[in-house]
C-alpha cells in the first residue's frame, strides 16, 4: 500500500510538471523580454564603442567588411555571455513586476498553484539561457576572440599588448637531460630582456650544471638566448668547474611568448585547451596558473549564477509595492551590480592573496544564494 501512495505521489509530482498554459506564458516572457534587453543593451555597447574607436579605425584605415565581420560580430556574442546573468536578472525583475503591477501573479496564486510551483518555468528559461551560455563561452567565443583580439592589434591599439611578466617559473624537456628548469625575475616583451635569469639541468633528481646571468636577451635573427655577465656552476662527481664570461648563447628552445601573455589570452582558449594549459602550468609551476584556474571555474560559476538572479529577482518583483517597477528596477539594478563588484574582488583577492581561486569564483554565488533562499521566504506565497 505504501508503495502505491509513493508511486502515485511520484506520479502527481511528474504531472505537476507538466507544461501548461500560464508556464507557456511566463517562458515567452521571460525569454521574449531577456532577449529584447539583450537587443537593447548589445546595441547601445556597440554605438558607444563605435564612437569611442572610430577615430583609430579611420586612422588605421580599417576595411568596413573587417569592422562588422571580423570585429563587432565577435564583440556582440562575448559582451551578451559576460553580462548574460546582468541581462536576466533586469529582465526577470522587468516583466513580473509588470505581472505584479497588472495582479497577475495575485491571480496565478489564487488560482491553486503555489509560488514554488510558479518557479519552474522561470527556471527552465534559465536552464536554457544557462545552457546557451556555458556552450558560448566554453566552445564558441574563445575562437571569436582570437578574431576579435587580431583586429584590435592591426586597427585600433597603438601598442603591444604584451605587458612585462615577473617571477617565471619554465621547465623545458630536453633529450640530452631529464629536465631543464629556467626562472627570469621579470621579462619585457617590449625589449625581448629578462633580469635575473637561470638555467638549472638537472639529471636523475640531481643538480648537473647552474647558468646564471644577471640579464638574457633574445635574439629575432637568430632565434637564441644570449646570457650577459653568465656564471656557470658545473659538477663533474665530486669535482666542480665554474666558468664566468660577458656573453653566452643557450640551447633553449623556449620562445618569448612562452613569457609573456596578452592580457586576454586567457579568453582565447576552449575548455579542452584550457584544461591542457592548466596542466602544463602545474608541471612547470608557473605564477600564471592561477589566472587559468580562476577563468576555468568562472566559467562553471557564471552560467549558475544564472538560477540564483533569476530567483532573486522573482522573490523581489512578485510583490506589488509603492513606487511601481522603478523601485524594483532600481533595487535589482543595486543587487546585480553588487554581484559584479564582489566577483571581481574575490577574483583579485585571489590573484593577490592566498584565496583558492575554486572558492573564490563561488563565494560570491554561495553568499548570494543565501540572499535568493531569504528573499525567497519573504516572497507572498
Amino acid at each position: 500500500m505504501e508503495k502505491l501512495n509513493d508511486k502515485n505521489t511520484f506520479r502527481a509530482a511528474v504531472a505537476s510538471l507538466r507544461i501548461k498554459l500560464i508556464d507557456a506564458y511566463i517562458i515567452r516572457k521571460f525569454l521574449g523580454t531577456f532577449f529584447f534587453c539583450l537587443v537593447l543593451i548589445l546595441t547601445l555597447a556597440v554605438v558607444f564603442d563605435f564612437a569611442e574607436k572610430i577615430d583609430n579605425f579611420m586612422e588605421k584605415e580599417a576595411p568596413v567588411r573587417a569592422i562588422v565581420f571580423d570585429y563587432y560580430m565577435n564583440f556582440i556574442p562575448y559582451f551578451a555571455t559576460l553580462f548574460a546573468p546582468l541581462f536576466v536578472f533586469i529582465s526577470v525583475i522587468f516583466f513580473t513586476s509588470k505581472m505584479a503591477v497588472n495582479t497577475e501573479i495575485i491571480a496565478i496564486l489564487n488560482s491553486g498553484m503555489s509560488f514554488r510551483r510558479m518557479m519552474w518555468p522561470y527556471f527552465l528559461s534559465a536552464l536554457v539561457i544557462a545552457i546557451f551560455t556555458f556552450v558560448l563561452t566554453n566552445f564558441v567565443i574563445p575562437k571569436s576572440n582570437l578574431i576579435r583580439m587580431d583586429f584590435e592589434d592591426k586597427y585600433y591599439r597603438n601598442s603591444a599588448r604584451k605587458v612585462p611578466v615577473e617571477n617565471i617559473h619554465r621547465l623545458e624537456f630536453k633529450q640530452e637531460f631529464k629536465n631543464v628548469l629556467v626562472y627570469m625575475g621579470s621579462f619585457n616583451p617590449l625589449s625581448q630582456r629578462g633580469q635575473n635569469f637561470t638555467i638549472e639541468k638537472i639529471d636523475s633528481g640531481r643538480l648537473v650544471s647552474k647558468l646564471s646571468a644577471s640579464s638574457v636577451i633574445y635574439d629575432t635573427a637568430s632565434h637564441k638566448w644570449t646570457a650577459i655577465n653568465y656564471y656557470i656552476r658545473e659538477i663533474k662527481g665530486n669535482d666542480e668547474v665554474i666558468t664566468k664570461g660577458r656573453e653566452i648563447d643557450t640551447t633553449l628552445t623556449i620562445n618569448p611568448s612562452d613569457f609573456s601573455r596578452d592580457p586576454g589570452f586567457v579568453g582565447t582558449m576552449t575548455y579542452r585547451e584550457l584544461e591542457d594549459y592548466i596542466d602544463l602550468l602545474q608541471l612547470q609551476g608557473s605564477d600564471e596558473l592561477k589566472l587559468f584556474l580562476i577563468e576555468k571555474h568562472r566559467r562553471f560559476a557564471n552560467p549558475f549564477a544564472v538560477f540564483i538572479l533569476t530567483l532573486i529577482g522573482v522573490s523581489l518583483s512578485s510583490r506589488k509595492i509603492r513606487g511601481g517597477i522603478g523601485m524594483n528596477i532600481g533595487t535589482g539594478l543595486i543587487l546585480s551590480f553588487s554581484y559584479i563588484l564582489f566577483l571581481q574582488f574575490a577574483s583579485q583577492f585571489s590573484l593577490k592573496g592566498n584565496l583558492d581561486p575554486m572558492l573564490a569564483m563561488w563565494i560570491p554565488n554561495i553568499i548570494y544564494s543565501i540572499i535568493a533562499l531569504v528573499l525567497y521566504k519573504m516572497a507572498p506565497k
